[in-house]
């Protein structure tokens, strides 16, 4: 369960790094309210995907079939804990964030800032961010000024199913670099900017 869940973990990370991936993924970032449905927004392209990923880390590590079913049931309860509009008190928050992902952690992922899009990319366990150096505490905004989504397309076209669909296919509206120079981690091709 916990080697499914780094491989989940990586798969999300290639989704941010890899051009062509975070094309497709960006659906998934491009809604501007963060909300349990946000866990299910996904082009079908990236369902692929992930079913291929995930099919081949079966492969390749043979995991009981049990282990396969819980880790299922783990991660897709965490997305949709995680990605939901709950605040847990401060204090629990710090304590289980050690170790689980909590719904603040995973809510910096999805700032329209990339230095924070492109950190937090655990569902379930936390340590991954924590090891490989991608986590982040907070939103450099905070949790209440924070922007959620893509921040080329801040208006209700994300929230239409047909553009939704087409987002892959799009590029940025043009405009001027953006400055960020807190990101400690480079992203993928000019269009993430």
């Amino acid at each position: 369960i916990v080697v499914l869940d780094w491989v989940i973990w990586a798969q999300h990370l290639a989704t941010h790094k890899i051009p062509i991936l975070w094309r497709i993924h960006r659906v998934h970032h491009s809604d501007v309210e963060m909300d349990a449905s946000t866990a299910v927004r996904f082009h079908p392209l990236e369902i692929v995907f992930s079913v291929f990923v995930k099919v081949a880390a079966i492969l390749l590590l043979g995991p009981a079939a049990l282990a396969v079913v819980i880790f299922e049931a783990l991660v897709n309860g965490s997305a949709l804990f995680n990605h939901a509009n709950f605040n847990m008190p401060h204090a629990l928050d710090a304590l289980v964030r050690r170790l689980f992902v909590t719904p603040d952690m995973h809510r910096v992922h999805h700032s329209v800032h990339v230095s924070e899009t492109d950190s937090n990319y655990g569902f379930f366990l936390s340590i991954w961010d924590r090891m490989f150096g991608t986590y982040v505490a907070q939103p450099r905004d905070g949790h209440d000024e924070m922007a959620i989504g893509l921040k080329e397309w801040q208006d209700d076209r994300p929230s239409r199913l047909d553009w939704a669909f087409l987002l892959p296919f799009r590029n940025p509206p043009a405009s001027p670099p953006a400055s960020d120079p807190a990101s400690s981690v480079p992203g993928p091709a000019p269009e993430r900017e």
